[in-house]
């Protein structure tokens, strides 16, 4: 019963599942930032409080930067590179951007002990370390980011708005049963996923992660902002189309009207008076 219950943790790192899950929090946090109070008002966007990390990573603070920029384009916000030009200042600060990562295995994890142990007793036989015996394995990967915006007057320094904490986080998990794996599923996995591939699960369909914060389709999905969608431009805009002219409709004539004259019974010649004597 010991046995069964043992297991192990260990920590690993993945530079490709890192950069996903660092952007992933970073686009989710600005995503859940509503700019509109700002929109068409000149803004200078203030990013003193941004730096790069030397060695830290692909994510730093220019993509930060960068998708704060997008968002605020996105609400028509007017972006002045003059700080002196712009009515409002809006300045950002990052306060988390990391990931952490566990492993967590089911069963008897690898273990030298004996061997170590067999080197202290004098001409005893080498003993081999003992592999891993796993019933089922996961490696679990977060991935965290906490941004903060605030806008006050250029001239007069009087707050004008701010954003709230803006924090998310993005998850990646891994999952191995019975030696088959890995079966992968997060918030940067599209769907579940077997050894990399998208897979289906039985009378459920394929299993997506839910996304608790709506405002993420908005960010990722593509926009035009200037050209007419192509539906408008097949059917020439969203008004429906209107005939030049009007035409009468063509009318059957009824089975009375299509009667002669002479046939109608009500019809009759006036009658001829006698001459006058």
């Amino acid at each position: 019963m010991s046995l069964a219950l043992t297991g192990c943790g260990t920590l690993k790192s993945q530079t490709a599942t890192q950069q996903l899950l660092l952007s992933d929090a970073v686009d989710r946090s600005i995503a859940s930032i509503d700019f509109s109070p700002l929109s068409g008002k000149t803004i200078y966007l203030d990013v003193t409080y941004i730096r790069a990390i030397k060695g830290f990573g692909f994510v730093n603070a220019e993509y930060i930067i960068s998708s704060l920029r997008q968002q605020l384009f996105a609400a028509d916000c007017l972006i002045q590179e003059d700080r002196t030009k712009a009515e409002y200042i809006v300045e950002a600060r990052v306060g988390t951007l990391g990931n952490d990562s566990h492993d967590i295995t089911y069963g008897i994890p690898a273990s030298n002990s004996l061997a170590k142990a067999a080197s202290v007793v004098n001409n005893s036989f080498p003993v081999p370390t003992l592999p891993e015996v796993s019933l089922a394995r996961r490696s679990d990967q977060t991935g965290a980011a906490k941004i903060f915006v605030f806008a006050y007057d250029q001239k007069t320094r009087e707050p004008i708005w701010q954003s709230g904490l803006a924090q998310a986080r993005s998850t990646s998990q891994d999952t191995w049963v019975l030696g088959a794996g890995p079966f992968q599923r997060g918030t940067i996995h599209e769907g579940m996923r077997f050894a990399g591939s998208q897979i289906a699960i039985p009378r459920l369909g394929v299993w997506r992660s839910p996304d608790k914060s709506g405002s993420v389709s908005n960010y990722n999905q593509v926009r035009n902002f200037l050209l007419p969608s192509a539906d408008d431009s097949l059917h020439g805009g969203s008004e429906q189309v209107q005939p030049a002219s009007y035409e009468e409709p063509f009318l059957l004539p009824s089975p009375q009207s299509s009667l002669p004259a002479e046939s109608d019974p009500a019809a009759k010649a006036p009658e001829e008076k006698p001459p006058e004597k």
